[in-house]
């Protein structure tokens, strides 16, 4: 469940870190089945709204969360944000699903309090959910222009591999365990 940095936007979606993660499963013989349902310009209230029907219809077992970043270049309400992402781990728990919470972080143009905020509903709900939290994924290209489509916000088809090398690590842990 993620946003356009999961849905590819921009580039082809077998580009996508995504299509990426399936390929390196499919490449190591694991019978994981790889189902992104991430939407370009999705809310966390997006994604709670359309969380029942993917768990019901896709019984996964482990469900990557990758929203918030919307909500937060919205200036949408942390409170608001952080209800709905917890509704969302309840909601994959309750079905034995893990759930992976992917941090994200906001441009310093949003005040200092605003994105100390943001960031912190992360760790704060993975604390109290005892979820794995993955650390803001898009680290290592977010701020270089050579990996940044000229919206200014998306990483391009050659950042998506420095993508997958930072997040795959966390999920082979936590996929093996």
């Amino acid at each position: 469940m993620g946003d356009s940095l999961s849905a590819a936007y921009g580039i082809q979606t077998e580009q996508g870190w995504v299509s990426l993660l399936e390929k390196k499963l499919e490449q190591q013989n694991s019978s994981i089945t790889v189902i992104n349902a991430s939407v370009s310009g999705e809310t966390t209230a997006g994604g709670l709204q359309r969380l029942p029907a993917a768990l019901e219809h896709h019984k996964p077992q482990w469900v990557l969360i990758e929203l918030g970043a919307n909500d937060g270049l919205r200036g949408g309400s942390i409170e608001a944000m952080r209800s709905n992402l917890a509704t969302m781990i309840e909601l994959v728990q309750q079905t034995g699903a893990t759930p992976i919470l992917f941090e994200m972080l906001l441009p310093p143009n949003y005040g200092t309090t605003y994105t100390r905020l943001f960031q912190q509903s992360y760790s704060k709900l993975s604390e109290h959910y005892q979820v794995p939290l993955m650390p803001f994924f898009i680290q290592d290209v977010a701020n270089k222009p050579q990996y940044i489509q000229a919206d200014q916000l998306h990483p391009t088809a050659q950042a998506q591999p420095l993508i997958l090398a930072r997040v795959w690590p966390v999920l082979d842990t936590l996929l093996n365990n």
